[in-house]
């Protein structure tokens, strides 16, 4: 970006850009974030590396991008209820959220993006790998893109994968919400709000059916979608380091962390910023 003194650094051809020679510690101008936004728009997923920066000065750089919301189930940080702690400890063998897929589809403003925060790494492996959803749809046939066209997809909070994922963080640190069972209606394809371009939007951690279908009927078209949308072409993969940060967008990208450190303890904190009503 001339002037600005960020630059930019592609990590895969599908998906994800690092920036660099910007401090998040700092109150930046409306001019960088602005800078910083078309590159997340852009790139789907981006990346600021070697970032010492405290909870509030995170979350103040959060609010320059939309308003963070608390999760529901887990409690947030003392003092920062929208920070959400993502921890596994040494002895647990489950990750959070530990499947591919997209932030709280179950909500009816499911979020517009995910910012997430590096404290506390293993020796090795919790890389996280993303998916460009405007990728996965563009790549589908013609005929498969007009069906996927008129259906709803049911996203819900309970989808047994995903639920056992959060069962260590529930038990020690539950919201008054945290047996809920949330559901939410969306439209499979999206328009972005901001780029105008289609995306798949249902993803394995939460769709469990399509509107008017019944779970056995949506189930082998789901299986095909879910496989489809993350296809090697249209992913890429992030090994964090300590002051790592990713910022994504939630309405395009689907998100996986590996879970491949058993016995190491894996700490990073979270922000989630309110989206729209998909269309």
């Amino acid at each position: 970006m001339p002037g600005s003194g960020i630059t930019i650094h592609k990590i895969a051809g599908a998906i994800g850009a690092e920036l660099s020679g910007v401090d998040l510690a700092r109150e930046l101008s409306n001019e960088t974030i602005a800078e910083i936004r078309q590159a997340w728009l852009e790139h789907v997923v981006i990346f600021f590396r070697d970032q010492n920066i405290t909870s509030a000065q995170y979350l103040a750089f959060a609010e320059r991008f939309g308003k963070p919301v608390e999760y529901p189930f887990i409690r947030g940080l003392d003092g920062f209820p929208v920070i959400t702690p993502v921890i596994k400890l040494e002895h647990e063998r489950i990750n959070f959220g530990g499947m591919w897929h997209s932030d709280t589809t179950y909500l009816e403003l499911p979020p517009m993006a995910t910012i997430l925060a590096a404290r506390e790494l293993p020796p090795h492996g919790g890389d996280t790998m993303f998916a460009n959803q405007y990728l996965a749809y563009d790549a589908l046939s013609e005929g498969l893109k007009r069906t996927l066209d008129g259906l709803i997809g049911i996203s819900s909070s309970a989808k047994a994968d995903v639920s056992k994922s959060r069962e260590d963080r529930v038990a020690d640190s539950p919201t008054a919400h945290a047996h809920e069972v949330l559901e939410a209606e969306h439209p499979v394809v999206r328009m972005h709000p901001e780029t105008g371009r289609k995306s798949l939007f249902i993803n394995g951690g939460h769709t469990v059916r399509f509107k008017g279908w019944t779970e056995e009927e949506s189930a082998p078209l789901l299986d095909y979608l879910h496989r489809h949308q993350v296809r090697p072409e249209f992913t890429c993969r992030f090994q964090w380091r300590p002051g790592s940060i990713a910022l994504w967008d939630n309405r395009a990208a689907l998100h996986f962390p590996v879970n491949d450190y058993h016995g190491y303890k894996r700490v990073m904190h979270r922000i989630t910023l309110q989206g729209d009503r998909p269309r």
